[in-house]
Formats: structure tokens, C-alpha cells, sequence
């Protein structure tokens, strides 16, 4: 086997040890189409890695960040960089992800023989997201985020520019797909909001645990409530009104996903998949915790094995049928709040000299500031 193929089936390999979702979601997609979407997750994960290994200083994990971003561009020693942040990665860091690490090199190779277009929206991913992570994570507090804005900025930098390079990779591979490009482009940071939105609401009191918060203090000064102050218990029901709320938000911005999967032509039902799998989970983990107000752990708001093998079996055989496929949404989310989400472009910083492509504005980005959700 050529250096090539070992490497790409290192990734294949590592995939389902770090990311059991993906490791689904991924082999849904086109051939042509899998291995790119593979790399560019594995890339996303090793600055995770990074980001998270709390032995790392922060201006040492800027450091190895920046570093990281300039191996995707061929500069530096990515051998060097790997066995580096290898050494420094602690018990904290899983075993799996200590192997990803330490494999840099092989993944970079594979991005190395993917087309331009493909090369160059992952990199424009990965740089944004090593750029914007650090600027949220050293000064994570539990007073959480500011205003709404400082949210839509966090989700953007460790989401939105995934949804963003996905939008790229899926136009690239087909022309029918490229044609709805703008439309496309202006929903795909929405859709990555809404997953991760879910994740930050469900994961609350674990981030909590760990001194950090991403819930936005502005909702919360509505009801009176001082972020910093909150505790899983005793519930209080004014952080409750304020997280019903953020429910709506999260559950508008997965309707914005909705819109962009339909965008996918019919036919790629393997794309559709992709999409609908993760939007129909995070609507129901939505539905769990607006029913569960009261839970203090994400493992009790955690969508059932039954619940998942559904959503599969549903989407695969409505795949193909819009009506249905809105029909099931609305299903699942009925008696979900709903937020108003008002459009207006606000500049978002950029690393100097960081490449543009189509998926990105170069002088504006989507930024959307909320109404009071409504039932």
C-alpha cells in the first residue's frame, strides 16, 4: 500500500475513535466527497485538541494554534510541531486524540492530494477557527458571554466556518449544488449555530463544572439573573425562562438548516443524510431539554439509542420528499419555543492575509441579533 492510501485509511481508521457521530454521518456522503470531509474534521479535532489540553498555557496554546495553521500551508516542521504538542498533552487529552496529534502529518498529507478548491476551504476553516477559538477560551469565566453578538461570534469561530468550508466541498463536487451557492452561503453559519447552540445548552452545567460558561448575560439581565451566580440547584426559574429562550434561538437556526439541506438537490440523498441526521438529533435534544428544565447533566437530556435509529430510518426513507421531510420537522419540534432571528452584517475580524473564498464575505459576515422568543 502507497503512502497515499495508508494515509487515507489511517483516517478512516481513527475516525470512529474520536468521533462516533461523524464516524456515521461521514460514510452517507459520496465517495468523492468522504474523504475530504473526513480530513477537514480531523483537522477541526486536532485544534480542538489543542484548545482544550488545560496543562497548555494560553499564550502557548496561541502559539502551537498559530503554528498548526501554518502547516496547512506547508510552512514549518509538522513533525516537529506534532511530537511537540504530543509532549505537553496530558491524561486529561484522550489516548485517541493523543494518536490523532501525533499523526498530524498523515492527515496534512492527505489535504495535500485533495483539489484546490477542497485545500483551500479547509484551510480557510481551520485558520479561522484557530484564530477565533483562543479569543473566547482565555477569557472563559462563569459570567458568561456579554451580549447575544459575543454567542453568535463564539458559535461562528467553532462552527460556522465548518458549515461554511461543507457549503465549498459540497458545491465543488457538484455543479446542480453550486447553482444554489448564495443561498446556500447565507444559511450555512445558521445551521452550524443551531448544532452547536444545542450542544452549549445541553452541556451547560459540565462547562459549568469546568469554570466555564457560553450562555450570553444579556438574555439573562431580562429575568435578573446574574450568570455567575447560577448552580444546577436549586432550580431557579428565572434562569429557566432565560433558557427557554436560547431553546427558541437554537431551534430557529435549525430551521435556517433545514432550508439548506432542501437546497440539496434531491437525488444526493447521501448529502441530504448527512445533514438531516444531525439536524433531526439536535431538535430532539432540544425537545428533552425544554421538557427536562430542571436537569443538572447533559447525560439526562441525551437523545436515545431508539430515538437515533429513528431518525435515521425516517430521514432515509423521506430523504428524497421535501413535504415530508418539513412534515417530520414540524413533528419534532412541535411545542418548541421559537425565536425571531433579525438579519444585520456586522464585520467580523480575520487573520491578516487569510485567503477568501466564495463562502465568505470578504468585508461582512452574518450576524443576527434576537427577538423574544414566542411558544
Amino acid at each position: 500500500m502507497d503512502s497515499v492510501s495508508s494515509d487515507a485509511v489511517y483516517q478512516d481508521q481513527i475516525l470512529p475513535h474520536v468521533s462516533r457521530t461523524f464516524a456515521l454521518t461521514i460514510p452517507q456522503l459520496p465517495a468523492r466527497l468522504r474523504t475530504a470531509v473526513t480530513c477537514a474534521y480531523l483537522l477541526c479535532r486536532i485544534a480542538d485538541t489543542i484548545e482544550d489540553e488545560p496543562a497548555l498555557s494560553p499564550p502557548e496554546t496561541l502559539g502551537f494554534l498559530q503554528r498548526f495553521s501554518a502547516a496547512l500551508v506547508g510552512q514549518g516542521d509538522a513533525g516537529l510541531l506534532a511530537r511537540e504538542i504530543t509532549q505537553r498533552l496530558t491524561d486529561r487529552t484522550l489516548a485517541t486524540e493523543r494518536d490523532l496529534v501525533s499523526n498530524m502529518e498523515r492527515v496534512l498529507h492527505v489535504m495535500g492530494r485533495l483539489n484546490a478548491p477542497q485545500r483551500v476551504a479547509i484551510q480557510r476553516c481551520v485558520e479561522l477557527m484557530c484564530y477565533g477559538m483562543p479569543r473566547f477560551q482565555f477569557s472563559a469565566s462563569l459570567k458568561g458571554l456579554a451580549r447575544c453578538s459575543d454567542l453568535d461570534d463564539y458559535c461562528y469561530y467553532v462552527a460556522g466556518v465548518v458549515g461554511e468550508m461543507l457549503t465549498e466541498l459540497f458545491c465543488d463536487y457538484s455543479p446542480e449544488i453550486a447553482c444554489h451557492r448564495a443561498s446556500l452561503s447565507a444559511n450555512a453559519a445558521s445551521f452550524a449555530q443551531g448544532l452547536q447552540m444545542t450542544n452549549i445548552l445541553k452541556d451547560v452545567w459540565e462547562d459549568h463544572s469546568r469554570g466555564a460558561c457560553w450562555l450570553p448575560q444579556d438574555v439573562f439581565t431580562r429575568y435578573g439573573v446574574d450568570l455567575a451566580q447560577v448552580s444546577s440547584a436549586p432550580f431557579d426559574p428565572r434562569f429557566g425562562a432565560g433558557f427557554h429562550e436560547l431553546v427558541g434561538v437554537a431551534h430557529a437556526h435549525l430551521r435556517n438548516a433545514l432550508d439548506y439541506t432542501l437546497l440539496i438537490p434531491s437525488k444526493e440523498r447521501g448529502i441530504r443524510r448527512f445533514c438531516l441526521w444531525a439536524i433531526g438529533l439536535a431538535v430532539l435534544t432540544l425537545r428533552k431539554i425544554d421538557e427536562n428544565p430542571r436537569f443538572t447533566a447533559g447525560v439526562q437530556v441525551k437523545v436515545s439509542r431508539s430515538a437515533v435509529a429513528m431518525t435515521r430510518l425516517l430521514t432515509h426513507v423521506a430523504g428524497h420528499s421535501d413535504w415530508m421531510l418539513r412534515l417530520l420537522f414540524a413533528r419534532a419540534a412541535n411545542g418548541l419555543p421559537l425565536a425571531r432571528l433579525s438579519e444585520q452584517r456586522q464585520p467580523r475580524p480575520a487573520p491578516p492575509g487569510l485567503k477568501e473564498t466564495a463562502a465568505a464575505e470578504p468585508e461582512h459576515s452574518l450576524r443576527r441579533s434576537y427577538g423574544n422568543s414566542g411558544s
